[in-house]
């Protein structure tokens, strides 16, 4: 079997696929803070621009995705689909093993594929400024780099544990143009109440929200951008599994499972609802894992609630997996997963069956990331490294029931500027 699928443009979708036109029922609404009513989309407009608002609420089943992002998209995308085949010789498994490969992109991870898009909509309205968090440092890089497409400033809070741990993404968000602040901040009143108390806080992503929300709220010409939870961020993301299935297509494979890590949910949410609306259609029978660290095990230990997005209570109130807006996880290396909600959509997955959720310990995660770098010479974030653990996981059972089975799963970003964790570990 070759090892790559091809790189045609031809595999790069011109629309993204709304999971929500196919579902059975819709996950509860978002809820008004004050209030406690559904929200209202005009209500949102202090934060977000009204295009993004129109595609969170949006039913319809295809959203095309505009002639500008294509053409950025077009750069390095598709990514590549790839057969791990040293892996699968490694583990001696009649497991055939397959990755999609996001690390290629501008910002060596998914974040880029919904930062354009968000970046496109801002600049539509004439936004000059976008604010927002990262963890560990994925997120921030993808938006200041889409804000440096189109002519656009971004400010990024970062997560201290992260900041500190990450030189690298700094500086990579500096080098597009972006500010980066160390969160919690004294910048802010939400970052005040943490910093005035312990200066050294590690900080969590529900803090970094709630800084970066007040500061656009706050700031004329600004608006606020968020990559991961939100049901917008999730369509933005089917790019990775509309392509997939079309080189799936190619190789004549059609996966038995699929893995993706989840923090927010976005990546895994990217490769799976594309092939998760066939399982609804009844035109596939596949497994989904959503694999997350048991030090920030929002769904598999968290409660389904209503609760904030953020750590001050200015977000609306989400139904989601989550561990409590006060609850902040270790300092682990896999910073993009140290979020203490879920996103709204993947938690109504779990709640309906169709995803299962499992949640490892680092020691492992790292492991499952040292082999795959031996074996296939691509260094994993540690994000990513929890859909590889999973995956030897799932191959290691293939081996002992002797199943020939197809596994896929999102290696959504490289762990180069990582290295450092992996020295550690």
């Amino acid at each position: 079997m070759q090892r790559y699928a091809s790189q045609h443009l031809d595999y790069l979708p011109e629309y993204f696929y709304n999971l929500k036109a196919d579902l059975p029922e819709l996950p509860p609404p978002p809820l008004n803070p004050a209030t406690r009513e559904p929200l209202r989309p005009e209500e949102l407009e202090p934060v977000f621009p009204r295009g993004f608002i129109q595609q969170e609420i949006t039913r319809e089943k295809f959203v095309r995705i505009p002639d500008e992002v294509l053409e950025i998209y077009s750069r390095y995308r598709p990514t590549p689909l790839i057969y791990a085949s040293a892996l699968r010789k490694y583990l001696e498994t009649p497991a055939r093993i397959f990755f999609k490969y996001e690390g290629v992109g501008p910002a060596g991870s998914h974040k880029t594929n919904t930062a354009l898009m968000q970046a496109y909509l801002a600049r539509q309205e004439g936004v000059e400024s976008l604010t927002t968090e990262t963890g560990a440092g994925q997120w921030g890089s993808a938006l200041a780099y889409a804000c440096s497409q189109f002519g656009l400033k971004a400010r990024v809070f970062m997560v201290r544990s992260s900041f500190r741990q990450k030189p690298g993404r700094r500086v990579m968000i500096e080098l597009f143009g972006g500010e980066v602040l160390e969160s919690p901040s004294p910048a802010t009143a939400a970052g005040r109440r943490f910093y005035q108390d312990n200066p050294d806080h590690p900080g969590s992503l529900g803090i970094a929200i709630s800084e970066a929300v007040e500061a656009a709220v706050s700031q004329p010409g600004t608006k606020y951008s968020l990559g991961s939870v939100l049901d917008a961020v999730l369509l933005h993301q089917t790019v990775i599994g509309l392509e997939a299935m079309k080189q799936c297509q190619e190789f004549g494979v059609e996966p038995g499972t699929i893995i993706g890590c989840v923090g927010g949910g976005s990546n895994f949410a990217g490769l799976s609802f594309p092939f998760l609306g066939q399982n609804l259609t009844g035109k596939n029978r596949i497994k989904f894992l959503a694999v997350e660290p048991e030090a920030c095990p929002s769904i598999t230990g968290g409660k389904l609630q209503y609760e904030h997005g953020d750590t001050a209570g200015l977000t609306p109130l989400l139904y989601m997996h989550s561990l409590g807006r006060d609850f902040v996880p270790p300092p682990i290396h896999a910073g993009g997963l140290r979020y203490h909600g879920m996103a709204p959509l993947v938690s109504h997955l779990v709640r309906m069956g169709l995803v299962e959720a499992r949640a490892y310990p680092q020691n492992q995660v790292f492991k499952a990331a040292k082999i795959f770098f031996k074996t296939e010479g691509l260094l994993p974030a540690p994000e990513s490294a929890h859909a590889v653990a999973a995956a030897i996981e799932e191959a290691l059972e293939a081996k002992k029931s002797g199943k020939e089975i197809n596994i896929l799963f999102n290696l959504s970003g490289h762990g180069f500027l990582d290295i450092n964790a992996y020295s550690r570990d």
